[in-house]
């Protein structure tokens, strides 16, 4: 509607042409406005029932691409009808349209993740309990249901399906710590800490192969994510429990949105370190407080250790 119009303006006068045109991007402008209003009703009628609407996720993935198609067709259009970059301060209002657009594909990327990880749950508290640790499938299943509903994300436009499967992968890791944080299980022995962290390893590794291959063509780099299970595990595997401190150290260098309550959390799963050992550590690492580098990307931050757990943590 916007080319015809601009096509038969553009006829009559270039005057005309450019007031038809900031007229257009005016309207665009309330009508994005209200198209976010009806995506997030969208998604709220289909959180009271998950049956409905029907196709839920394809309209979704619809919604998301169509803020790309907004942004290309608003460019488009500006490099074809106006003379010059500032012409009439039209260029004004491309800065609001794309973050309004941004904000509507990112809610759109939010609400799919929520779909995903609605079906997680169940399979993510299964993690760190004795069944995981004599051999649950859990995250096995885990990765089968991402990879399914990324299967059906795969027609997702490349800037929004990078950044979703980006906060996929931080998502399922933080997920997985947070398990290991609930202090679930605490080992009982050297054979169980070497055999827990094991597996935390190769679940790790599984992890690791799953987004990378989601990732794949996206231009996306975050293996670091897995990393952090891995050096978690190496905290718990550690055989000599006078190195902790030394291990814990390096765990926190690393990852400096530590917190102490996930240091007492981890300690306490590892199940041989003495109260005192705990306080020491904890309270000597308090003193000296890492700075995080430029690019170091949070990742223990979004990981409450709850009230009830810290409360035992120094026990």
């Amino acid at each position: 509607m916007f080319e015809q119009n601009l096509q038969v303006a553009a006829q009559i006068s270039e005057d005309l042409k450019t007031k038809v045109l900031v007229l257009c991007l005016q309207q665009m402008n309330s009508f994005l406005s209200r198209y976010k209003d009806e995506a997030q009703l969208y998604k709220e009628e289909h959180l009271r029932d998950r049956q409905r609407p029907h196709c839920y996720v394809q309209y979704m993935v619809a919604i998301i691409n169509n803020c790309q198609t907004f942004k290309e067709s608003i460019i488009s259009l500006k490099r074809k009808y106006l003379r010059s970059a500032g012409e009439d301060g039209v260029s004004v209002s491309q800065p609001s349209m794309d973050g309004v657009l941004d904000a509507i594909a990112d809610e759109g990327c939010r609400s799919l993740l929520e779909e995903v990880f609605l079906d997680l749950e169940q399979h993510l508290s299964e993690l760190m309990t004795k069944k995981w640790l004599s051999g649950s499938n859990a995250v096995d299943i885990i990765c089968v249901t991402v990879e399914d509903y990324f299967n059906d994300f795969a027609k997702i436009k490349k800037p929004y399906k990078k950044r979703l499967t980006a906060e996929a992968h931080r998502r399922v890791v933080v997920e997985y710590l947070r398990a290991v944080m609930a202090k679930r299980i605490s080992f009982r022995s050297p054979e169980e800490r070497k055999e827990g962290a094991e597996r935390m390893v190769r679940e790790a590794e599984q992890l690791r192969f799953l987004f990378r291959k989601l990732a794949s063509g996206l231009g996306e780099e975050a293996d670091g994510y897995c990393d952090t299970i891995m050096a978690v595990a190496e905290v718990i595997k550690l055989t000599d429990p006078s190195l902790l401190y030394l291990e814990v150290s390096t765990l926190v260098s690393k990852y400096p949105d530590i917190r102490d309550e996930h240091i007492g959390a981890l300690l306490a799963m590892r199940g041989d370190a003495s109260r005192d050992m705990k306080q020491t550590i904890i309270e000597t690492l308090e003193q000296g407080p890492t700075q995080a580098s430029p690019n170091y990307v949070p990742i223990f931050r979004d990981i409450t250790v709850s009230g009830l757990n810290v409360a035992k943590l120094l026990k």
